[in-house]
């Protein structure tokens, strides 16, 4: 068995863990699949500085949603593993709005929409390439960033601004609101999570789409489950670490 392949299975097996801690949570029958598509969590291998082997491995253990931070070395990746067509790429860094046409071209998720001006550049790009693909569906999942611990040095729309920056996404015809990403602080208590939790929550209660909040890495995956996560993102506990 490779590393990365054992890895995942420990950290798929943290997050049912994780799962039995929530109130509401049954398990279901068969929990066998490798990439908890039947546990109510889902794992996002964060993959960023890890070469397209390393991904590849990943996938071939069952891993099917990758999350990357910088563009053209995430882009270098998907064109060399292109022939898994399965796999899902979740962008999750900043966005430069010169970046923009490329995360469209690109990826089937963005966790990182902080700004209006942002999710309407991905917008007009996504029915530029519908144009040109004949109709075809080019619709990309969105999550909005919030900074919810009011941190200087993180990205991310205050909770005030969800609403607002969700129905300017909703009215958006090539873009589907998924939900809610946040970066909680280091060490931080957990209101920062609980503020989350209820934001989702809202969120959902007016958007039928909305069934994801991305939140929680390897430090902090058992509180954030605990807290209505359904997607975490972990990178080293997987495929060791960054050089």
């Amino acid at each position: 068995m490779n590393k990365i392949k054992e890895n995942i299975q420990k950290v798929n097996a943290q997050i049912e863990k994780a799962c039995c801690t929530v109130p509401d949570y049954h398990p279901h029958e068969n929990q066998s699949s490798p990439n908890n598509r039947q546990n109510p969590v889902t794992l996002l291998a964060v993959s960023k500085t890890k070469p397209a082997s390393a991904v590849e491995q990943a996938y071939l253990a069952g891993q099917l949603n990758f999350g990357e931070n910088y563009l053209q070395e995430a882009i270098e990746k998907i064109n060399t593993l292109s022939h898994l067509s399965d796999i899902s790429w979740h962008f999750i860094g900043p966005i430069q709005s010169n970046k923009t046409k490329q995360i469209a071209q690109h990826f089937n998720w963005v966790h990182s929409v902080d700004r209006a001006k942002i999710a309407q550049r991905l917008n007009d790009h996504l029915s530029e390439q519908a144009q040109q693909n004949n109709g075809q569906d080019t619709s990309l999942n969105i999550c909005l960033q919030v900074n919810i611990s009011e941190e200087t040095s993180k990205s991310g729309i205050m909770a005030s601004e969800v609403f607002s920056l969700a129905k300017m996404v909703d009215n958006c015809d090539n873009l589907t609101l998924r939900g809610l990403m946040a970066i909680p602080a280091k060490n931080s208590a957990n209101d920062s999570y609980e503020k989350m939790q209820h934001l989702f929550k809202e969120l959902q209660a007016q958007y039928p789409t909305v069934d994801t909040l991305s939140m929680g890495m390897s430090n902090d995956l058992d509180i954030a489950i605990h807290h209505g996560a359904t997607m975490v993102r972990v990178g080293t506990a997987i495929f060791g670490k960054r050089a």
